[in-house]
């Protein structure tokens, strides 16, 4: 009996699993193994690393550039809206300069029309028989016929100015439309601009003092110098002698260089043309501009304000552009050398042409 008890309680001997109730088993266990040795993975997985000075320098030089970019692309932008809005209010004083003309001509048959109520009450047989001068009643009646005439030209004036300002008004609405077009695409190069700016003042935040130095000095390398240089180059006398070193080919293209020899050291803001700023574009247009020859706002527009010239027939005066996108210019002084507005932070200054990309020239007198 109780052999028998003993073996009632017995735990049956587990069996090991065979076929699909293996294979399942199996996968179970290699997913778990996986999911764990992941988990205890997770937490020492190493960190992506910082980037590099180097690399922290190339991304600002190319935000730098895509800033200057964008920069012509509103000076662009900026000129079209400037266009749409003088085109609006031309259409807006004309469509009020009709107006007036219309409420005058209203005005006039209302004064016909009273008069006419106030003494055309009786047919004009009538008042002709019951007239005691007749002569009189005669010359009143030549007097309505051509007032009658008047009247019709001012009916006929009038349909005339009513189609007249509905046709200027449907012109001042799709200049209106365009006008909101321009501001957008304004506002979006602006966006732009200065979201590139600021993300370039980030990254040279994360460089350390000596890095940060490290990178002006080479940017300043490759735009001609330092804020010193340009400081120097604007107070000594060498700037005369770089004036004289090579002759511009006529008096207009001189007053350009001489100009644009008055603006080393000011400062580089986008969207700037002077007197105490510029970007690259608005100091050729300035310098030009004070020789007396009207420049169209981009560098893309710039450099088709003249003839064309090959690199190797370079005088004083001609405009030099630079990238494939033809996004930089600078006036050319000879000697291999322009003056420029390089980027933020870097004033005008003289700088050689073969330090950028170069992508064609114009001589504009």
């Amino acid at each position: 009996m109780a052999a028998h008890r003993k073996s009632a309680h017995r735990k049956p001997k587990q069996r090991p699993f065979t076929g699909p109730a293996a294979r399942t088993a199996a996968t179970l266990a290699l997913a778990g193994a996986a999911t764990a040795t992941s988990a205890t993975g997770a937490g020492a997985a190493p960190a992506e690393p910082a980037p590099t000075a180097a690399q922290v320098r190339a991304k600002v030089d190319r935000l730098y550039h895509d800033a200057e970019v964008a920069t012509e692309k509103y000076n662009g932008a900026k000129e079209k809206e400037a266009a749409a809005t003088r085109a609006v209010d031309t259409l807006a004083d004309e469509a009020a300069r009709r107006t007036d003309r219309l409420n005058t001509a209203r005005r006039t048959l209302g004064s016909m029309a009273t008069a006419q109520y106030r003494t055309g009450a009786l047919d004009p047989a009538v008042q002709l028989a019951l007239s005691s001068d007749p002569d009189t009643y005669l010359e009143r009646a030549a007097q309505l016929d051509r007032a009658g005439d008047r009247q019709t030209s001012l009916l006929t004036g009038i349909r005339r100015q009513l189609s007249g300002i509905a046709r200027v008004k449907a012109r001042a609405d799709r200049e209106t439309e365009a006008l909101a077009a321009r501001r957008a695409e304004l506002q979006e190069h602006r966006t732009a601009i200065t979201t590139k700016l600021a993300d370039a003042r980030k990254l040279l935040a994360t460089l350390t003092a000596d890095e940060r130095a490290a990178y002006e000095r080479a940017a300043d390398a490759a735009h001609g110098g330092g804020p010193a240089q340009a400081d120097r180059s604007a107070t000594h006398a060498d700037r005369s002698t770089a004036r004289a070193s090579v002759a511009a080919p006529n008096s207009r293209a001189g007053r350009a260089v001489a100009f644009a020899h008055g603006a080393i050291g000011k400062p580089y803001v986008w969207g700037a043309t002077g007197p105490n700023a510029f970007d690259c574009s608005g100091l050729t247009q300035a310098a030009w501009q004070a020789a007396g020859v009207s420049l169209p706002r981009t560098t893309y527009t710039q450099i088709n304000a003249g003839q064309r010239v090959s690199r190797s027939e370079l005088a004083p005066g001609d405009l030099v552009f630079f990238y494939s996108g033809i996004s930089h210019v600078g006036l050319y002084i000879g000697g291999g050398q322009m003056i420029h507005a390089p980027r933020p932070g870097a004033p005008v200054r003289i700088a050689p042409i073969d330090q950028m990309p170069f992508a064609g020239a114009t001589r504009v007198a």
